[in-house]
């Protein structure tokens, strides 16, 4: 079994390797999310989505990865269900491809700061792995992350969440329609996500 094995299986259902690293001795953790834009069309086509009920994407993500924990003899572990909840931003940065963003969110070498993890993989060998790289935000000298938000509720001073629930509130709001507007500010991940799905999410978010 190799980590190649792994994302090639994943592919077909929108899905990317998004970082990987030894659990163990004897266990690799790999960390999968959607592989930006081709996750949401397929998404979006299946049957969790289009029967309209509660938590489609939570219940997409346990089939589908489940199907490939089965495939690989691994354990599929998610970041929903919980309390206990698994500690997906830990992993995240043990992967040593996310780390923490100017602003306080994760970014990661491939998504920015869109980054997601729909679950992981528990694989039972301690897999090769390819040698990781630094966070882009050291090359990135504009940051234009930190200025980005127009109800100034994320940014160098951290998250003010209610003031972003407040601001999500207004009218004809560009962030719950097209996603957040410091998310899209980061060049890493420009035009991967389609502003459906940032709007799906933003509108899951501001119902909570």
């Amino acid at each position: 079994m190799t980590l190649t094995e792994i994302a090639d299986a994943a592919s077909p259902s929108g899905l990317a390797a998004l970082g990987a690293f030894h659990y163990d001795s004897a266990q690799t953790l790999v960390l999968l999310g959607p592989n930006e834009p081709t996750f949401w069309p397929l998404f979006t086509q299946s049957i969790e989505y289009l029967d309209k009920e509660e938590d489609a994407m939570d219940r997409w993500s346990q089939r589908v990865i489940g199907a490939l924990a089965d495939r690989f003899d691994a354990t599929a572990l998610f970041p929903f269900g919980g309390p206990p909840y698994h500690p997906f931003i830990e992993w995240a940065l043990q992967s040593g491809r996310a780390w923490q963003s100017p602003v306080g969110l994760l970014v990661h070498d491939a998504s920015g700061l869109f980054v997601s993890y729909r679950g992981a993989l528990l694989v039972p060998e301690r897999l090769d792995l390819p040698p990781t790289g630094s966070s882009p935000c050291e090359n990135c000298s504009e940051k234009p992350c930190l200025s980005a938000c127009p109800a100034a509720a994320l940014g160098k001073d951290g998250y003010d969440v209610p003031k972003c629930h407040a601001h999500l509130d207004t009218a004809g709001n560009e962030c719950l329609s097209s996603g957040c507007i410091v998310r899209r500010a980061c060049p890493i991940g420009q035009n991967k996500r389609l502003p459906s799905q940032s709007a799906f999410h933003m509108r899951a978010f501001h119902k909570e």
